[in-house]
């Protein structure tokens, strides 16, 4: 990375006016100190108020947590260079050479912190967008999780085996993202493998009989259970059932489970891959 240096002008300002700030403060007498501490007070009851208006505005909005504390935040910061640039001038100093300081600063802050500044950016816009909230399982790139905080540099996700992962927002607004959450329902897709000596029929109406008896499977879209692939050694049938998203896992190895048995009490065979020999004596 390369280093960007301030300009030698903007520079010997700074200095000019650090040496102007300091003349100003040797000159000040008891009434002028005085007047400035009433002028300091009035600003930051001021601030005070807006800070409150904006609180009292998002919590009306239900604005996102994260959001809402990143703006106040900001406009914090904005009220107090407001304040400093309002209580130097009544002191005397120039505003021109008060901003020539602060771009300097400014230059050298944003140098130092460019990486914390992506993933700002990056918070921002997650938090704008809203790709996902607080408690949503999702899929970002190689990690998945549920969603513990949205932060402004950090997003953390929960493990299903209980670790937490915290991803750069500048990284993960970048990822693709799939959200697990957003709709009320999902799809439970199955397959199953079985014998070529079970009816079609046979196989399809037990599994139908599994769909019809089960409390979480919607029936509206209408299940689906069809011959899918014939195979090597076995025939394929597909199952799609909907449920509500909350009843997605515990629908899906119900399924597996009671399937198996049904198939067990019919006499219907799950198969697996196998190769059968045929010897012909040709004696």
């Amino acid at each position: 990375m390369l280093a960007v240096l301030p300009d030698p002008e903007q520079a010997e300002e700074a200095v000019e006016t650090f040496a102007a700030v300091t003349e100003v403060i040797k000159s000040l007498d008891i009434k002028r100190i005085l007047a400035i501490l009433v002028l300091l007070a009035a600003c930051v009851v001021g601030m005070k108020l807006l800070l409150r208006l904006l609180d009292r505005t998002f919590r009306r909005l239900e604005v996102e947590k994260g959001l809402h504390t990143f703006v106040r935040s900001a406009l914090r910061v904005l009220l107090w260079l407001i304040t400093l640039c309002v209580v130097l001038g009544y002191m005397g100093i120039e505003m021109t050479s008060l901003i020539a300081v602060l771009s300097v600063l400014g230059l050298a802050l944003s140098l130092a912190i460019q990486g914390a500044l992506s993933n700002l950016a990056g918070g921002i816009q997650l938090l704008v967008s809203k790709p996902f909230k607080a408690d949503d399982y999702i899929e970002a790139g190689t990690v998945s999780g549920t969603v513990a905080e949205v932060g402004l540099v950090y997003t953390r996700l929960r493990t299903v085996d209980n670790k937490i992962i915290c991803i750069p927002n500048g990284t993960i607004s970048g990822e693709t993202i799939v959200n697990y959450n957003t709709l009320e329902r999902r799809r439970v897709d199955l397959k199953f493998d079985t014998s070529y000596d079970d009816l079609p029929d046979k196989v399809i109406g037990c599994i139908r009989a599994v769909i019809a008896a089960h409390p979480k499977a919607l029936t509206d879209p209408e299940p689906f259970v069809r011959l899918s692939s014939y195979k090597d050694s076995s025939i394929e049938y597909s199952l799609r059932v909907w449920a509500l998203t909350a009843d997605y896992w515990d629908l899906y190895f119900d399924l597996l489970e009671q399937v198996g048995a049904a198939f067990a009490r019919e006499g219907i065979e799950i198969t697996y891959n196998h190769l059968n020999v045929h010897v012909v004596d040709r004696i």
